[in-house]
């Protein structure tokens, strides 16, 4: 795997963390890991900016979702300082993946997320 292949995938892998800690301080500590202290997450439900913001939407998906992790679908793609890659969100309970989209994520020189464009290919009815 080249250099810049691997910057994408800790990327990935990062963000994953973030969206998959539990609790307030992992999810805290995850975020500021992955993202840069002003980067951003927009998607069709979301845009906010910071951190503070980024987690409190983490937040809200797990509260609406309890007992689903998400998880890489599909390989990672990037050049220059961006990225994107396909996601779900699964049950750990039965493996269903009720939702699912796909995000282009901008990185810094240090790797780390300035911007999140997501997007929804699939959702339940009602969510």
């Amino acid at each position: 795997m080249s250099a810049p292949a691997r910057r994408y995938e800790h990327a990935v892998a990062r963000y994953f963390e973030a969206w998959n800690a539990e609790g307030p301080a992992a999810r805290a500590k995850a975020v500021a890991a992955a993202w840069t202290e002003d980067g951003g997450y927009t998607d069709p439900l979301a845009d906010v900016t910071g951190h503070e913001q980024i987690a409190a939407v983490i937040a809200a998906a797990h509260e609406q979702f309890p007992g689903f992790v998400f998880r890489l679908a599909g390989g990672v793609d990037g050049h220059h300082d961006t990225a994107r890659f396909g996601w779900e969100l699964v049950s750990e309970a039965d493996g269903s993946a009720p939702v699912a989209g796909s995000d282009v994520i901008t990185l810094d020189g240090q790797g780390r997320i300035r911007a999140v464009l997501g997007f929804l290919d699939r959702v339940p009815a009602g969510a």
